[in-house]
């Protein structure tokens, strides 16, 4: 799990309370326990998600009943920890098998879901009668044919408060621009989100639409343009938006395999900076990364309500003996979703569609900055 937004501890409380366990009790494996979590450590007390399936079997593990998830669905984050990708599918069955572990919840996006396909995979291959299913969580909403996952809704509620903030400070100031980057690696569902919600930004950069820097129709001539003919502006940047302008910047991967992206955001700082400063124009600037305070809030009333519904069905699934499938909501219905066809690609936000005509609609910045 990465990308905790809203809703992490919701779900866990609500597939405790489909399953209804009475308090109390180690693990002991005869029948379905309800979202268990383990993590290596260098401390033997140590507890985090999938992570201590690997390697240290004797860190403790804990029943999720009703004394633990009664007041966690008020906090940000999740009990359960998030972690990065890296460990041995093999192993971590091994750990399901030796536990006595029978049905497998697996909470997190693209990278938590293609790992949720893997150990169904390799379960199925040892005849192992281990359900595994995942739950869509990830605030970035790009999780093929589920229409939203939980904790956007929340993260595009707290976005908007930041964008609020931002258009303050730059139309109190002379020739005030604010620039704010949102998470979006590789889809800009946030920023358009936020755009929409917030109708002050004035500018929208996602990775899905190029734009040029330079020349009449970049993004520095339009914006020059907007701060002689209004005095104010509001960027709003996905970050995975503009990496071609820093495709010579030596990134590396993440512990998923992800490629991880150059700060488009600095990026863009020193080159309005640069830019204005030719220009013989004064700028007052002000940039601001919200995006741990975005991810790291209690679920909205939006999100919790969905978090419920994703975590039923995927309990209703589970204990059906569905496996190797992940939670899909598509055309407003709930839906029993191919691990491997929700992380065969990307959900992106289409460049003709609704969602970015609105967003063009709202912020009135050209159609094409190329």
């Amino acid at each position: 799990m990465r990308r905790d937004g809203g809703g992490g501890n919701r779900d866990s409380r609500g597939v405790e309370e489909r399953h209804g366990h009475e308090p109390g009790g180690p693990i002991d494996g005869d029948d379905m326990r309800p979202l268990i979590e383990m993590h290596s450590s260098d401390k033997q007390d140590g507890c985090h998600s999938l992570r201590g399936q690997t390697t240290c079997f004797w860190l403790r593990a804990f029943l999720l009943n009703e004394a633990i998830v009664d007041h966690i669905h008020y906090a940000g984050g999740t009990i359960l920890g998030s972690s990065r990708g890296g460990q041995p599918t093999d192993v971590i069955v091994d750990a399901l098998e030796a536990r006595g572990i029978n049905v497998l919840l697996c909470v997190g996006g693209d990278g938590t879901q293609r790992g949720t396909h893997d150990i169904a995979t390799e379960a199925l291959r040892r005849g192992l009668k281990i359900a595994v299913v995942g739950v869509p969580k990830t605030i970035d909403n790009d999780i093929q044919f589920v229409a939203r996952s939980f904790g956007y809704s929340t993260a595009i509620d707290k976005a908007r408060d930041i964008l609020t903030c931002a258009h303050n400070e730059a139309k109190g100031a002379f020739n005030g621009v604010g620039l704010v980057k949102l998470m979006g690696r590789d889809s800009g569902f946030i920023a358009c989100g936020a755009t929409l919600a917030s109708q002050e930004a004035n500018f929208c950069l996602i990775p899905e639409i190029p734009f040029a820097l330079q020349g009449e129709r970049g993004l520095l001539a339009a914006l020059e343009a907007r701060i002689r003919r209004r005095g104010h502006a509001l960027i709003v940047v996905a970050e995975g938006a503009g990496q071609d302008f820093m495709k010579d910047e030596e990134t590396g991967v993440d512990a998923s395999g992800n490629k991880l992206h150059a700060d488009i955001g600095l990026f863009l700082q020193a080159q309005i900076k640069a830019h204005f400063k030719t220009a013989g124009l004064d700028l007052n600037m002000k940039y601001l990364d919200p995006s741990y305070y975005v991810r790291g809030v209690a679920a909205n009333s939006d999100d919790s309500l969905l978090c419920d519904q994703f975590a039923r069905h995927a309990v209703h699934a589970a204990m059906a003996g569905k496996t190797d499938m992940v939670v899909g909501h598509w055309n407003d219905s709930f839906i029993n979703l191919p691990t491997a066809l929700a992380t065969g690609s990307r959900r992106k936000v289409e460049p003709e569609g609704e969602l970015w005509k609105s967003v063009m609609a709202a912020t009135g910045q050209p159609v094409r900055m190329l």
